[in-house]
C-alpha cells in the first residue's frame, strides 16, 4: 500500500476533511469577484465547510446532444449538477461555472436538483423526431450521488427508460445504486443498460482525500458482483490513472472487477483542464508534498509540457511514455484477464412509446 505525507493536512485546522477542493476558484464568467486562490493572497480569509445546499430548479431540458468523439456516448443526461462525492480531477467542475458558481468548494457544495428530471425525459422520449439512441445517464456528475438518496431522479429517470424501453449506459462510484437493484434487473433483461464503476484505487488513505464522498473501492466491487450475479452487463472504469498516484493499480483493479464479474473496462488518463488546474495543484501540495513536484511533473510530461490538452483522440490518453506505459498495462491485462471479448450493444429496436404497438413506428 502506498504511503503517504499527510502531516500538513493533519495538522492544519483549515484543511476542510471531507471536501476535496480547498479553494473556491474564480468564475470565469464573472469579471468582478473575491475568490481564495493562493493562501498568501489575502490575510484576513475564513473558509468554513458548510454543509451541502440543494437548489431545486424546474429545467428546461434534461437529454444533450454529446459532441465530442472521444467520450463512448453520443446524448446525455444529468439529473443534478455539481458532485458532492467531491472527485478533486473531476472535468465536470469547470461546467459549473455556467450555473453561477465555482468550480472549486461550490461544485461540492451546491448542488443543483433538476425536480422534474423525469417529465423532461417523457416529453423528450415521446417527440416523434426522436429516432432511438442509447443515452448515457452521468455523462458530467454522478447521478447517485448523495442527492439521490433523498430526492430519487434517478429512479424516476430508469422508470421513464424502462417504460419506454429507451437503452441507456450509466457510470458512477457510489453504491446506492443497489437501491435501483430491481429495476436495472428488469432492463438488462430486455439489453436496456450497460454499467460501469469507476474504480480509481484500493489505497483508503488515498481515496478519502481524492474522493471523499464515495464510497470504498470494496463496496464498489460489491456492486459489480450483486449486480452482474443478476444479468446486469458490468465494466470497470478507471479514471484517471495519475502517475506517481494510482496508475500501478490498473492490474489489481482490473483483476478484482473480472473476478467479480464486470466483462468490460476502460480508462483515461488524468488532464487538469480550466479551473481543476489550479483545484487539483493546491490539493496535490496539500496533501503530498513529499511528492508533489514529481506528479506535477510526470502529468505535465504526458501533456506536452502542460497539465492538459484539448486535442481529441489525445487528451483522455496523454502521450509520451509515461501515458504510453499506462496504456500498455491497460491493454495486456485487458487480455490477460479477458476483458472487452464480447460483442455487446445496448438493443434500440425494443423501443416504443406508451400507447403504441411495438416496433410499429419505428
Amino acid at each position: 500500500m502506498m504511503e503517504q505525507n499527510r502531516d500538513v493536512p493533519g495538522e492544519n485546522d483549515t484543511y476542510l476533511h471531507g471536501r476535496g477542493a480547498q479553494i473556491n476558484t474564480k468564475n470565469k464568467f464573472f469579471k468582478h469577484e473575491k475568490v481564495k486562490e493562493h493562501v498568501e493572497g489575502i490575510d484576513d480569509w475564513t473558509e468554513s465547510n458548510e454543509a451541502t445546499q440543494y437548489i431545486e430548479q424546474e429545467a428546461k431540458s434534461i437529454v444533450n446532444k454529446v459532441d465530442s468523439p472521444d467520450v463512448g456516448m453520443w446524448y446525455s443526461m444529468n439529473p443534478y449538477q455539481g458532485c458532492e462525492h467531491g472527485c478533486i480531477y473531476c472535468y465536470a467542475r469547470n461546467a459549473h461555472e455556467y450555473w453561477g458558481y465555482s468550480a472549486g468548494l461550490d461544485f461540492e457544495r451546491k448542488i443543483v436538483v433538476k425536480k422534474n428530471a423525469a417529465q423532461l425525459l417523457r416529453k423528450f422520449l415521446m417527440n416523434p423526431k426522436w429516432d432511438c439512441a442509447p443515452i448515457s445517464i452521468s455523462g458530467n456528475t454522478d447521478c447517485y450521488q448523495p442527492a439521490e438518496q433523498k430526492f430519487k431522479l434517478t429512479r424516476s429517470l430508469l422508470e421513464v427508460c424502462n417504460e419506454f424501453n429507451q437503452p441507456v449506459g450509466m457510470i458512477t462510484k457510489n453504491a446506492g445504486m443497489m437501491r435501483d437493484k430491481d429495476i436495472l434487473k428488469k432492463m438488462a433483461s430486455k439489453q436496456l443498460v450497460s454499467i460501469l464503476v469507476s474504480i480509481t484505487s484500493f489505497d483508503e488513505d488515498l481515496r478519502r482525500v481524492m474522493e471523499p464522498r464515495t464510497t470504498t473501492a470494496k463496496q464498489r466491487l460489491r456492486l459489480i458482483k450483486e449486480l452482474s450475479d443478476v444479468g446486469v452487463r458490468m465494466g470497470v472504469m478507471m479514471g484517471p490513472m495519475i502517475p506517481g498516484l494510482n496508475e500501478h493499480e490498473m492490474q489489481r483493479i482490473m483483476k478484482a472487477a473480472k473476478e467479480n464479474g464486470a466483462t468490460f473496462t476502460a480508462y483515461t488518463f488524468i488532464r487538469l483542464n480550466g479551473a481543476v488546474k489550479l483545484l487539483f495543484h493546491d490539493w496535490l501540495y496539500k496533501n503530498f508534498p513529499d511528492r508533489a513536484d514529481k506528479v506535477w511533473h510526470l502529468i505535465e510530461q504526458s501533456h506536452d509540457g502542460k497539465v492538459n490538452d484539448s486535442r481529441w483522440g489525445v487528451r483522455m490518453r496523454g502521450e509520451g511514455n509515461i501515458a504510453e506505459l499506462v496504456a500498455q498495462q491497460y491493454r495486456k491485462y485487458g487480455k490477460l484477464y479477458g476483458m472487452n471479448e464480447e460483442e455487446w450493444e445496448l438493443d434500440t429496436t425494443k423501443f416504443c412509446r406508451p400507447g403504441q404497438q411495438l416496433g410499429l413506428f419505428n
